[in-house]
Formats: structure tokens, C-alpha cells, sequence
């Protein structure tokens, strides 16, 4: 056993346990596999209604034999003590504890069986080695947030020693120090890049400004994982190029794990062999495959804290193509918090405005990442991190898409920043609207 399933070991989750279970849910047939999902979608709902007093309380008129009558479960229902949700033989103590990044706007806590977190891993291992990766083995240079207090510091640092893993910082994403990030990848062995796309993609800006491809300097670089944030397509084919090995989406969250992955034929395939993922509309119908709506999940195998059709606050569509077998994400078009209110009483998801403007840009400027902020009704800015300003003509140009795209008489004002405010995580929160 190697040293990151070692330290799982040690940490009391049965990864050889997990494994085992996933060899034998990979050996179904298509319809063996469909069958056993129903079966345990049924089963994790009996658990918790029979050992969960805040599960049973919630879900009062719950019928496992009608799907369509069990709850929808937001985060705002679980804003409560972690010990109020937990089920009955399940302590703090013997099980993973953790907290979501509040991304959403409500930040939470949760629990997950030994059992179920070695189980998110060993899908995690299956997955990476469609893509000839280890996660034992395999080392990864890792663009993400740390934190800056020295002792929860060092504690990353040596999560990462034993993942096989080095980080670089997103925090400082200036010419400066991306020159030495390149310097490092040249003296290392490292075989992926995984990270932020938003992060990703300054680091690969930056290479196409310098006329530098990284697996030149990096021999042995594979394949870059971008996850956490919305790659777009424009941005994928710069990374390919610059970093020049291919780019696969990753979407996941820490309550859940990973939630879908892109495999060699460029298909965005959903784990459904430890989650049961759903798309609803505003009213909890389930919408048909091709439809855009709300991702709800229910995580079949987490026996410590219900996940039961659980509404992550994303937006997303299924492909046409999905069956109960193979579903496969088509697209992930932001949170549901991040809604576009406009004078005219029309809605729209912030996503959109940032799409609209970002495609404008990008062919207008080398603007390096932006983000957009909502005043009013009627009233954006938008703040970017650029050599130089944009001209008039580049900001009337955007200002048309926006008319174009939303509706006309919107006020749009624009700020050039030296960079831009991170959360603590290292993200960028790319759309803000202040208006309730």
C-alpha cells in the first residue's frame, strides 16, 4: 500500500474495503447497475427516516416507494448543530468532519461515514486512472488556496507532502512569481496540474504571453484537471496549448465528492456509482434530459448525515444522451444564488452577464480576469486586471452585447484594478449583485 492510501488507513478509513465495492458496482451489467441504484437510493432514505431524528422530522411525508414524495434538502435547512444531524450510532468522533467553503452564501458543516469518505477516494482513483494517473504515485502541482495562519499553514503543507503534491499559492498571481512557478516546474517531475480554472487560466495567459509551453519545461507533465470554477471552451484550448498536454473537467464538492469527471472521449460522465444526481425545475419536477435546471443529489451511501436530493445551489443540464447507467453533464452554468435581476422584471443567471462580457473581452483586450458587479436594477460595474485600460470603442463594444444580450439602458462603468479581492479559499467570486 502506498502512502496516501496508507494515510487513509491510518485515519481509520477502509480504502481496501471501498475498493473491493467499487470492482464489484464496475462488474454490473447496465441494467444490474440502473437496478442497484433504485435499490440504493431506497435504502439510504430507510436509514434515515428509521435513524435520523432530524431526517425524520424533515421529511415527515416521505414515501420511499414514491421518489417524487421525499423532500428536497437545501443548505439553509441544515443550518443547525452538526450533533442534531448526525445518525443514531454516529459521533464527531467517528466519522470525517469537515465544512463546505460557503461559496454559496451559506456555509456549512457536515459528516460522512469511514466507509463512504474511503469510497469518494477510491471513485477519485478510478477516475484520475482513466487519464494513466495515481494517486499514489502521480505528482501534482496543485493551484489552490492556503491558509495564512501559520499552524492550519503547515498542516496543508503536510496533507500535501502526503498526497504526493505541491502547492502554489493563488494568492500571488503576478509576472513575478508565475516566472518562478515555471522555474519549479522545470526543476520537478510533476505528471498533472490540478486547480481553480480561474487560476489555471492567469497561469496559462501568462505562459501564452511568454511564447512558453510547460510540458517543454516539464517532461513529464500528462494531463491538467481544472475544477471549482467554470472552464470555458476558449479558455480550455488556450491551456492546451500553453500547458500542452489535455485538459479534463472536474466537478465535485466536499460534502459529496466528486460529482462528475471527463473522460478520454470528452464525455462529462456523472458518478453515479456512489451519488444519484437529478435536474428540477423551481417547482422540484424533474426536468427532462436537455433541460437546464437546479443539480440535486443524493448521496446513496453516507449513513452519518442524510444528503437526500440535496440542492447544491448549482444550475446545470443533462445531456439527451443519459441513461440512469451513463448520465453525463452537459453543461454547469453557475449557482442559483447568483441571479441577474433587471428593470424590465426579467431574470437572468449572473452567469450569463459574465459569459457575454468575458467572450467580448477576450476579443477586445488581453484583460488577465475580471468580475462583475451589480448596484441597481440598472447599474454594473466591471473591474479587471489589465496592463492597460480598455479604450471607448472596447467598452462600448461590451456595453451593445449587454443591450443585445440582456436589455437596453443598462449602466455599465469599468475599473482597472492591480488585482482582484480572493476569498479565503483563493477564489475569485466572479458576479456579485448587491440588489435584493
Amino acid at each position: 500500500m502506498n502512502l496516501f492510501e496508507l494515510s487513509l488507513k491510518l485515519k481509520g478509513f477502509p480504502i481496501k474495503k471501498a475498493k473491493l465495492a467499487l470492482e464489484k458496482i464496475n462488474a454490473m451489467s447496465a441494467k444490474e447497475k440502473e437496478q442497484d441504484i433504485i435499490d440504493k437510493r431506497t435504502a439510504i432514505v430507510n436509514h434515515h427516516l428509521n435513524n435520523n431524528l432530524f431526517y425524520k422530522s424533515f421529511a415527515k411525508k416521505a414515501n420511499v416507494e414514491d421518489w417524487n414524495s421525499i423532500p428536497v434538502l437545501t443548505k439553509r435547512d441544515l443550518q443547525q448543530p452538526l450533533n442534531n444531524r448526525l445518525s443514531e450510532g454516529f459521533l464527531t468522533k467517528n466519522c470525517l468532519v469537515n465544512n463546505t467553503s460557503g461559496s454559496s452564501g451559506y456555509p456549512l458543516s457536515f459528516a460522512k461515514d469511514q466507509f463512504s469518505h474511503a469510497l469518494s477516494w477510491a471513485i477519485f482513483m478510478d477516475r484520475y486512472s482513466w487519464h494513466s494517473l495515481d494517486l499514489n504515485t502521480s505528482k501534482q502541482a496543485r493551484f489552490y488556496g492556503i491558509p495564512l495562519n501559520k499552524i492550519s499553514y503547515y498542516k496543508e503543507r503536510l496533507k500535501d507532502k502526503l498526497s504526493n503534491r505541491f502547492r502554489f499559492s493563488v494568492f500571488d498571481m503576478s509576472d513575478t512569481q508565475l516566472a518562478k512557478n515555471v522555474v519549479l516546474f522545470g526543476k520537478s517531475n510533476y505528471e498533472y496540474l490540478y486547480g481553480y480554472s480561474n487560476a489555471l487560466t492567469l497561469f496559462g495567459k501568462y505562459l501564452d504571453r511568454e511564447n512558453i509551453v510547460l510540458k517543454d519545461k516539464c517532461k513529464s507533465l500528462k494531463v491538467c484537471i481544472a475544477t471549482s470554477e467554470t472552464l470555458f471552451e476558449n479558455d480550455k484550448k488556450l491551456l492546451e496549448k500553453q500547458f500542452g498536454v489535455s485538459v479534463i473537467n472536474e466537478y465535485g464538492c466536499a460534502e459529496l465528492g466528486l460529482i462528475a469527471f471527463q473522460n478520454k472521449n470528452n464525455e462529462w460522465l456523472i458518478n453515479n456509482d456512489d451519488l444519484y444526481v437529478e435536474i428540477l425545475d423551481d417547482n422540484n419536477n424533474i426536468l427532462p434530459h436537455g433541460e437546464q435546471g437546479r443539480i440535486v443529489i443524493t448521496s446513496l451511501y453516507n449513513k452519518a448525515h442524510p444528503f437526500i436530493r440535496y440542492d447544491l445551489g448549482d444550475i446545470g443540464t443533462l445531456s439527451k444522451n443519459s441513461t440512469l447507467n451513463k448520465p453525463i453533464l452537459e453543461s454547469l452554468a453557475g449557482r442559483t444564488n447568483d441571479t441577474l435581476n433587471l428593470p424590465s422584471g426579467k431574470t437572468a443567471a449572473g452567469f450569463t452577464m459574465y459569459y457575454v462580457t468575458k467572450t467580448v473581452i477576450e476579443d477586445a483586450s488581453k484583460i488577465k480576469e475580471f468580475m462583475l458587479e451589480q448596484f441597481k436594477l440598472d447599474t454594473f460595474k466591471v473591474s479587471y486586471v489589465a496592463e492597460e485600460d480598455l479604450n471607448e470603442t472596447q467598452k462600448e463594444t461590451i456595453k451593445k452585447a449587454l443591450d443585445n444580450y440582456l436589455e437596453p439602458g443598462l449602466t455599465v462603468s469599468f475599473e482597472r484594478k492591480e488585482s482582484l479581492e480572493r476569498a479565503k479559499s483563493g477564489k475569485v467570486k466572479q458576479f456579485i449583485s448587491y440588489v435584493k
